[in-house]
């Protein structure tokens, strides 16, 4: 790693405090076909949740797109006193992935800005290529450059997260796989846990195996487990065996049950619902309530018109009392191949902000 210091570093939870949430207004109309005002009504939706409990800071393409953006959010309620607009071409508005990820390094922020290539599959990724020093320095953090051996390293923020104790969750799908979609063709288990030990200060990495049917990111971890708590984990099971997610989930399970901890002990292991297969133009869609947002104060889960909602709001508001507990209609949203999680990036609160 380049740019950081050799100080202490340790990647924060998602549910410490925020400084704020960093998102980019969608406007992609190609990955929304026919829906890109109906996931635009839903990501004001979020934008309102949120407000109502920490500062955004949201990136627009340009100032035209800034009037429209707040024309919108007016419109749909947002109080646009906690929103700060900055102007910043982007590809694509999955900042999860495209941004960087914030770390504390001696207590000082830190955005770790990891190589970007549109996960492999898309042309159009060098403005967002960008996005992560753009907001690092936005930010007011240090920025450090993920590599290894000289070698940029290419990874997404959706293909990991941390418990804030040490532990870091990923998949062997994502960050292992070789050919056609590899981020780091030739890196093996060993050297990827080094770049997350330094860029993180992960002591303890837990590898699943496989993500879900319709996933275009190749398995990131953010739809199919997710840190509850330094000592839970929610992971998302399919109950049904025909369905072709089946023996992948249950695998994970069986792995979550066997793994240990930072300091040695066994996690409590929650399960969440899948929804029901969804389809757009003959093609699944990685629609999965293991894509919540954690604010301050608040959960934002998505939802997709399935009886299933209910069960993972009840789960959910279990795993995190104290905090409100909301849906999000995602089903439009999730046709880009993402939901609440895939669009936010959070950056944590500091001891002097």
């Amino acid at each position: 790693m380049t740019g950081g210091s050799n100080g202490a570093v340790r990647m924060p939870a998602e549910w410490e405090p925020h400084a704020a949430t960093w998102l980019a207004y969608p406007h992609l109309a190609r990955d929304w076909p026919g829906k890109l005002s109906a996931v635009r009504w839903a990501f004001v939706e979020l934008l309102r949740k949120l407000l109502d409990h920490e500062a955004v800071q949201l990136l627009v393409r340009d100032a035209s797109e800034a009037k429209r953006a707040s024309s919108a959010m007016r419109r749909g309620g947002v109080n646009l006193e906690r929103l700060d607009i900055h102007v910043c071409p982007t590809d694509r508005a999955w900042l999860k992935d495209s941004g960087p990820t914030f770390v504390l390094r001696d207590d000082a922020l830190e955005a770790v800005c990891w190589g970007f290539n549109a996960w492999g599959r898309y042309a159009n990724w060098h403005r967002d290529a960008r996005v992560g020093r753009f907001i690092g320095r936005r930010a007011g953090a240090r920025i450090a450059e993920a590599a290894f051996a000289g070698r940029p390293v290419t990874m997404e923020g959706g293909a990991i997260d941390g418990n804030g104790c040490g532990t870091v969750m990923t998949t062997e799908e994502c960050l292992l796989g070789q050919g056609r979609y590899a981020r780091n063709p030739g890196m093996s288990k060993a050297e990827v846990e080094t770049v997350l030990k330094d860029t993180l200060g992960a002591s303890t990495v837990l590898w699943l195996g496989r993500g879900i049917a319709g996933d275009d990111t190749s398995g990131h971890i953010d739809n199919i487990a997710r840190f509850v708590g330094p000592k839970t984990i929610a992971v998302a099971i399919e109950r049904d065996r025909r369905d072709e997610n089946f023996e992948a989930l249950q695998d994970n399970l069986a792995r979550l049950r066997g793994v240990r901890d930072q300091d040695g002990h066994r996690f409590d292991v929650v399960e969440l619902p899948m929804p029901r297969p969804l389809f757009f133009d003959g093609d699944r869609i990685p629609a999965s309530y293991a894509n919540f947002y954690v604010g301050n104060g608040c959960v934002l889960v998505p939802t997709f018109n399935d009886p299933s909602d209910r069960v993972a709001l009840r789960t959910l508001e279990n795993c995190f009392p104290g905090r409100e507990v909301c849906g999000i209609h995602c089903l439009d949203l999730a046709v880009g191949q993402g939901t609440l999680h895939c669009l936010a990036q959070s950056q944590p609160l500091t001891s002097g902000r």
